[in-house]
């Protein structure tokens, strides 16, 4: 598919490996430079087409379905991310597990899951760049561009159809590290707030507490109180967009660093103290194999720029 000419009409025969897929998500894959509210945009308005009728972005794909796609002139053929030596180096020595069907990458923060909205290339463009012999890969889940750690990427289309059952099912246990302002209440292990994404005037997206939101469930246990922090291990039972970041701004002690709802005055503390990013790693990933029938048990120390902190706080604790 990747010599494909979309200046003009195409005819996209479904693949086996696709069935089942949803289309936006389809898309998203072959039309590698396209901002993805362009091709939602397509797809509402009929110009693109399944066996000639019309389509949602949720519509589920079946082998041998015959997808139409417009001309589309803003994509340079051929053209593919550059991926700088330095993230190179960095994929190859951070690759936690590797098989056939997966790998689970330690993803550093700064670096997007995926492309779009002024990101040209996200951890998927990166290795698909980088892997041509790999024919599928695909993002098995998703983590904030600022937060660092595991990352699941599937292989194979069963394979991302049966770790996004376990998702589902709340099979894959989730385990982040962060800190927090202020001193986290000992009593205080569950937070169960319902969560709705917003959009905002300016088209930014913001996610909050809502009665008529979905479900949402945040495990916490106390690792370590400092003076005005704590350091927390937090277990997810659901898997919401920033939902580890709303139910801590909503708890009263918002993630240190978090530019979008956490507390701008003790950020600014915080930065002069050495914290430069937000303060939030997917430590730890344990899920059963989509395949095979032992566990995938896979764990991320913490980055050299969060341990100094760490490190940091402790001695202040130990100079009192």
């Amino acid at each position: 598919m990747s010599n494909l000419d979309f200046s003009e009409v195409v005819y996209v025969k479904v693949s086996g490996q696709y069935d089942g897929q949803r289309l936006d998500n389809f898309l998203i894959r072959i039309l590698k430079n396209v901002p993805k509210s362009r091709i939602y945009n397509l797809i509402r308005k009929g110009e693109i087409r399944i066996n000639k009728g019309r389509c949602k972005a949720d519509s589920r794909l079946a082998m041998d379905d015959i997808i139409r796609i417009p001309p589309i002139r803003s994509i340079r053929n051929n053209e593919n991310p550059v991926v700088s030596n330095s993230l190179k180096k960095y994929i190859s020595e951070n690759i936690l597990f590797e098989d056939k069907d997966l790998l689970v990458f330690n993803k550093p923060s700064g670096l997007a899951v995926h492309g779009g909205s002024g990101i040209s290339m996200g951890v998927i463009e990166a290795f698909r760049s980088l892997r041509k012999s790999d024919e599928y890969l695909e993002l098995a889940h998703r983590i904030d561009k600022d937060t660092s750690g595991c990352l699941i990427i599937a292989k194979s289309r069963l394979a991302l159809s049966k770790i996004g059952e376990s998702l589902q099912s709340n099979q894959v246990k989730k385990t982040y590290v962060a800190l927090v302002k202020g001193h986290w209440p000992k009593g205080k292990s569950k937070v169960n707030a319902p969560l709705k994404k917003n959009t905002l005037l300016s088209g930014e997206r913001i996610v909050k507490v809502d009665k008529l939101g979905k479900r949402s469930v945040t495990n916490f246990e106390i690792t370590e109180k400092y003076e005005n922090t704590t350091l927390l291990k937090i277990n997810l039972e659901t898997g919401r967009t920033h939902q580890i970041r709303v139910h801590c701004q909503f708890s009263g002690m918002p993630i240190v660093g978090d530019e979008k709802y956490g507390d701008t005055v003790f950020n600014s503390t915080m930065k002069n103290f050495g914290v430069k990013r937000m303060f939030l790693h997917a430590s730890k990933l344990k899920f059963k194999h989509p395949s095979q029938s032992f566990l995938i048990d896979v764990m991320s120390p913490l980055p050299d720029d969060l341990q100094i902190i760490i490190d940091k706080l402790n001695a202040n604790e130990l100079q009192k």
